[in-house]
C-alpha cells in the first residue's frame, strides 16, 4: 500500500491520537498504553521515562511502525501507520528511521564496516563502503573497520549501531536504553555523540531512558505511569 500524507501533521514529524495497546491473556484484558495523544516537532529531543513495565518499549514499538496499536492513530513524517501493510510499513521505516537498541544488535557474522553498510546496501546504496566508512570514522572507529563485534569493546560495539543508525540520514532515531550495557564513563561518550550526531543532521531524537539526567538534556520529557501519559 502506498502513504497516503495526512495534511494535519505535516509540521510534525510524530503525531500521536489516542493511541491505546491491549493484549489478551486467557479471559482478561492487560491495557499496556492507555489513550496517548501528542505530538513531536521535527529536530526534537525527547525522552521516554517511566518505571519498568509502564510502556516505554512498548510505545516505541508503536510509533516505529513494529507493533499495531489496538486503537487510535500514529502519523510518522505525516503518514498514518495505520494506513499501511506491514511492507509499508518496512518501506517507510527505511526510508526514514534510524534504532539503537540496548543490546546494540549488530550481526557478530559482519565486520565494523559491513554491519554499517548494510542498511545502505539494502537500499540501494553504490556509495555503501564509502559513506560507511565516514561513519565510522566521525564516531572514532576509523582504526576498526574490518573488526567482528565481539573483537569490540561494548561502547566500540554501540559506536557502529550508531553509525549504522544515522548512516542513511533518518529523519527520526529511536534509541531504546541506548546506554543500558555500558559503564557510567563510557555511557556518557555514547550519549554525548548520540546528541552530537543528532544536532549535526538534524533528526528527530525519540530516546527512553532510566535516567533523570539525561531526559533533561531532552527539549521534552514523556512520563509513563501504568501506560498513562502523566
Amino acid at each position: 500500500m502506498h502513504p497516503q500524507k495526512d495534511k494535519d501533521s505535516e509540521t510534525m514529524i510524530l503525531t500521536v491520537n489516542k493511541l491505546i495497546k491491549q493484549v489478551t491473556t486467557g479471559e482478561s484484558v492487560l491495557t499496556i498504553l492507555n489513550n496517548l495523544s501528542f505530538s513531536v516537532e521535527q529536530g526534537a529531543a525527547v525522552a521516554v521515562v517511566g518505571t519498568s513495565g509502564s510502556g516505554k518499549s512498548t510505545l516505541l514499538g508503536l510509533l516505529a511502525g513494529l507493533d499495531q496499536p489496538t486503537s487510535g492513530s500514529v502519523c510518522l513524517n505525516g503518514v498514518d501507520l495505520n494506513t499501511l501493510d506491514e511492507d509499508g510499513r518496512a518501506a517507510l521505516r527505511a526510508q526514514a528511521v534510524g534504532f539503537v537498541f540496548q543490546s546494540f544488535h549488530l550481526l557478530p557474522a559482519m565486520t565494523a564496516i559491513e554491519n554499517v553498510m548494510l542498511p545502505l546496501e539494502l537500499a540501494g546504496n553504490s556509495q555503501a563502503k564509502q559513506l560507511a566508512r565516514e561513519a565510522l570514522d566521525r564516531v572514532g572507529l576509523a582504526s576498526r573497520l574490518n573488526h567482528y563485534p565481539q573483537q569490540l569493546s561494548g561502547g566500540e560495539q554501540q559506536r557502529v549501531a550508531l553509525a549504522r543508525a544515522f548512516v542513511n540520514r533518518p529523519l527520526i532515531l529511536f534509541a531504546d536504553e541506548p546506554t543500558g550495557n555500558l559503564d557510567a564513563a563510557t555511557g556518557q561518550e555514547v550519549i554525548d555523540l548520540l546528541f552530537e550526531l543528532n544536532h549535526e543532521q538534524g533528526a528527530t531524537l525519540i530516546l527512553v531512558t532510566h535516567d533523570a539526567v539525561l531526559s533533561q538534556r531532552c527539549n521534552q520529557v514523556l512520563k509513563l505511569h501504568a501506560g498513562v501519559l502523566q
